[in-house]
């Protein structure tokens, strides 16, 4: 039995990733992990590292790029780490599993491929000095410690990509400095981004090879637990405006109520969190994807920044089918602000 099959067979045994809640459960209870700390401020370079005793935590960059022959595309690069047990031993006994996801987007086509690794061989991890994250030959890399500067490739059968990122503006800590509630009882992660890249680099696709430019954000987030129970999945807004101001927006779905916070990012770089429900999302259109109803147009209002604006998705087929599907991909922004961003939908499966 191959190391990859091996994986898939701890993934769909394990409650802790099989959850029918989307990618690793992250409604339930597991004890032996660590759980955010309101009280822990956030230290660099060492929490852009992994963090072994925590349940689940994820490297997500996604950029709305324009190539040189005028056509507008979306580009996505996932690192997930979900563990076992805590900790993070040398050789077979690593209980880290490790999990890429790269996507392609344009107005026509969704491009999607997949990783699956464990810890503790080599074969994904991630490295602070120099900052390193890689999955097989998948890599997000930098010349230093910092993620000012970033590399990132990625390949498959459908498409390639190698992009190379700058940032203009500063690391932003959500909710409390980087201590992030999910629910009205007080789920949480830590949680911080870097929004302001500017991004290059050259694109393939199977008919095509374009230079490319735009925005790119990157997130970083870990946790233990920062679901409730009955919350069964998220829509995540990542919308960067024409005036140089960004938002950062997600709501929670539960039957009991959906729980909405965000982030408002000045066009400075200063960042303030938005209170519990201030940040307003309610779609407008729906489309048939894979089978399932998923509502791919909305209206985003922020009254306290006279935020009111409509969400459009590039390609309305956006759907990541991976081991953990949902819909991931680029949308435009138009209304009171206009403006381009990222929107990732789960828990609709």
């Amino acid at each position: 039995m191959s190391v990859k099959l091996l994986l898939v067979c701890s993934i769909a045994c394990y409650p802790l990733i099989g959850s029918a809640q989307g990618y690793a459960g992250l409604g339930t209870q597991v004890s032996g992990f660590s759980n955010p700390d309101r009280s822990q401020a956030l230290k660099f370079p060492h929490d852009h590292g992994a963090h072994p005793d925590f349940r689940v935590e994820w490297w997500y960059l996604t950029a709305n790029l324009k190539g040189t022959d005028g056509r507008e595309y979306g580009v996505q690069w996932t690192l997930f780490r979900s563990a076992l047990s805590a900790g993070n031993p040398d050789g077979w006994s690593n209980p880290q599993i490790w999990m890429g996801h790269a996507g392609v987007t344009t107005p026509e086509d969704h491009h999607f491929d997949e990783r699956l690794a464990r810890g503790g061989i080599g074969q994904a991890g991630v490295a602070t000095q120099p900052f390193t994250a890689w999955i097989d030959n998948w890599e997000l890399t930098s010349p230093d410690e910092t993620l000012n500067n970033l590399t990132v490739t990625s390949s498959s059968e459908s498409f390639a990509y190698d992009l190379s990122m700058s940032a203009n503006g500063p690391l932003v800590l959500h909710g409390d400095n980087g201590y992030s509630v999910k629910s009205a009882n007080g789920q949480a992660s830590h949680y911080y981004s870097q929004p302001h890249y500017e991004v290059t680099g050259v694109l393939a696709l199977a008919d095509r090879s374009v230079e490319v430019s735009g925005q790119g954000w990157l997130d970083r987030e870990w946790s233990s637990q920062p679901l409730e129970e009955d919350q069964s999945g998220w829509n995540w807004f990542s919308l960067s405006f024409e005036s140089g101001d960004k938002l950062m927006g997600f709501i929670l779905r539960s039957e009991n109520g959906d729980f909405t916070s965000g982030t408002w990012i000045d066009a400075d770089g200063h960042a303030a969190p938005l209170q519990p429900g201030a940040f307003q999302a309610a779609p407008l259109d729906y489309a048939l994807v894979e089978d399932r109803t998923i509502p791919v147009e909305w209206q985003i209002t922020l009254h306290e920044k006279q935020i009111s604006v409509t969400i459009q998705p590039v390609n309305r087929q956006s759907w990541m089918g991976t081991l953990f599907p949902y819909w991931e991909g680029p949308v435009t922004i138009s209304g009171s602000h206009t403006g381009r961003g990222y929107l990732e939908m789960t828990g609709y499966e």
